[in-house]
């Protein structure tokens, strides 16, 4: 059988914090406010696999107002989201995924964010899509408040 989830995450930029995207640090002026580390990419993939066998998003497991989850690695909620789906007994088959982001450039970064992802879940990353387009100075995104991302996965439990 095979399973596809589907998810959406933003966060707002504010100068004074760490940028992390996809697991990647990168250097920065500006990063994204959250209460965990506020890692859009990682967000967006790990809640597309809970989203692929219907568990629940983000917050049931990660609640914002959890002392527990403050400052939390984003990495750690990836890894704890796609062993939930393991014991379901699935697989990511792929994953594809885009940033949305008018400010920070995520080309020189891009392939460092598929090997960190791919590193993160033990995949190769061959299955692991990662694009990133801008909104043309449009929104939130285009007037550079935000970053944003969509992933997509497909599972199945062959």
């Amino acid at each position: 059988m095979i399973r596809i989830g589907h998810a959406w995450d933003t966060h707002k930029l504010l100068r004074g914090r760490d940028l992390f995207l996809g697991g990647v640090k990168i250097e920065s002026e500006i990063g994204l406010l959250g209460h965990s580390d506020a890692d859009v990419v990682l967000h967006a993939v790990a809640e597309s696999l809970l989203g692929a066998l219907a568990l629940g998003d983000l917050g049931t497991f990660y609640p914002d107002n959890s002392d527990k989850t403050l400052g939390m690695d984003s990495k750690i909620i990836l890894r704890e989201c796609y062993e939930r789906v393991k014991n379901e007994g699935f697989k990511i088959n792929n994953i594809d995924l885009t940033i949305y982001s008018e400010v920070v450039r995520i080309s020189p970064v891009r392939l460092k964010i598929q090997e960190s992802i791919a590193n993160i879940l033990n995949i190769d990353k061959k299955y692991v899509s990662v694009k990133a387009t801008t909104w043309e100075k449009m929104g939130f995104v285009g007037r550079g408040e935000a970053i944003a991302c969509e992933a997509v996965c497909l599972v199945n439990n062959d």
